[in-house]
């Protein structure tokens, strides 16, 4: 049965028009991790949830610490907080959170070892982040939307290979060049697993999803095209076969001058671009055909005063023409001063 990712009061929700076509005056605006350590209220709350699956899988937590930015910042938008390898723990491969290390899981780097992955994922696993989905929407003010989101197949997989993140991604690269056909399998269960799982996060009461490839920038245009914007364009087709009207954020990170390509092939509706992206490409072929979000250097934001405001204008006077979600151009860093959250803040509203 065909559901409806749109709520009774989504026609109020501003960073919601702008994905269905409608320019905002005052760009909606949301952060990446903008539940995260920045925050004394999420430090807190870390700490006494034990580790970080047990925050993930815990709803009352996760809604909590899903809430908690909106309620500081008044976001646009809230992202539920989750992480991109619940899938992984989902299809039985065990993954572990080292403190000041990031994630590990067991390498999956031989033909052999992929042979042993698990077709489907577990949905029971995977029930906590649907139950935190159903927590937040009801709690959440009608105007500001809801995000659901998985990571993309790629990124997924080169930490499923590696065993852990590496600077440039090589073990799956070099997996993927040598033995295409087991990487393929990876990635084709994968793309079956996402696309259950954010449909169900739709069915949960998420209003748009954004699907994060923190590492499509590392691979050249071939693999680009087989290992990033192929899986993503067969996520988005499968996610509207159940959801018809669902809209769908893609980040390939680092993308460049491959994103009006990346944009024509998936049929996203927005594209999530980092701060290296050139104006100039992004407005004549990009903007053009889908909403912008983004892109502030997350180092911008650190620095602060004349530093930031300068920033935060030329992320408006490059994109705000068009419809643009401002954004940072990747996650918040723990570092930042809540202050210059405040001061971006005040700067984009401030065209109001």
């Amino acid at each position: 049965m065909a559901h409806s990712s749109s709520t009774a009061t989504a026609e109020t929700q501003p960073f919601m028009e702008v994905l269905r076509g409608q320019r905002q005056s005052v760009p909606p605006v949301w952060m990446m991790r903008q539940a995260g350590r920045y925050l004394p209220e999420y430090r807190a709350l870390r700490a006494k949830a034990g580790s970080f699956l047990d925050l993930c899988f815990t709803p009352d937590y996760a809604a909590e610490v899903t809430l908690q930015p909106i309620r500081r910042f008044r976001f646009d938008a809230a992202i539920i907080f989750s992480d991109i390898l619940v899938i992984p723990h989902a299809l039985g491969r065990a993954v572990r959170f080292e403190a000041g290390e990031g994630p590990r899981l067991d390498p999956l780097d031989t033909p052999e070892l992929i042979a042993t992955l698990a077709a489907q994922a577990d949905d029971a696993t995977l029930a906590p982040v649907y139950e935190a989905l159903r927590r937040v929407r009801r709690e959440l003010d009608p105007a500001v939307a809801l995000i659901g989101f998985c990571g993309a197949p790629w990124t997924v997989a080169t930490y499923m290979v590696a065993g852990r993140g590496t600077p440039d991604q090589a073990p799956a690269r070099l997996l993927a060049y040598r033995h295409p056909e087991a990487f393929a399998r990876i990635i084709d269960t994968l793309v079956e697993a996402s696309i259950g799982y954010l449909v169900k996060q739709l069915a949960a009461g998420a209003d748009a999803l954004q699907i994060f490839d923190t590492w499509a920038g590392v691979l050249p245009p071939r693999e680009f095209q087989r290992w990033s914007a192929e899986p993503m364009r067969r996520i988005v087709e499968g996610v509207r076969k159940v959801v018809p009207d669902a809209k769908i954020i893609g980040f390939p990170r680092g993308a460049g001058a491959q994103l009006p390509s990346y944009v024509a092939h998936t049929g996203v509706d927005a594209v999530s671009i980092d701060w290296t992206a050139e104006p100039e490409l992004i407005r004549d072929h990009v903007q053009t055909r889908v909403a912008v979000q983004g892109n502030l250097d997350p180092l911008a934001l650190i620095a602060g005063g004349d530093t930031l405001d300068q920033a935060v204008d030329d992320v408006l006077a490059n994109y705000a023409g068009g419809r643009l979600i401002f954004n940072l151009g990747h996650g918040i860093t723990p570092e930042t001063p809540i202050a210059h959250v405040e001061q971006m803040l005040r700067r984009v509203r401030s065209r109001a």
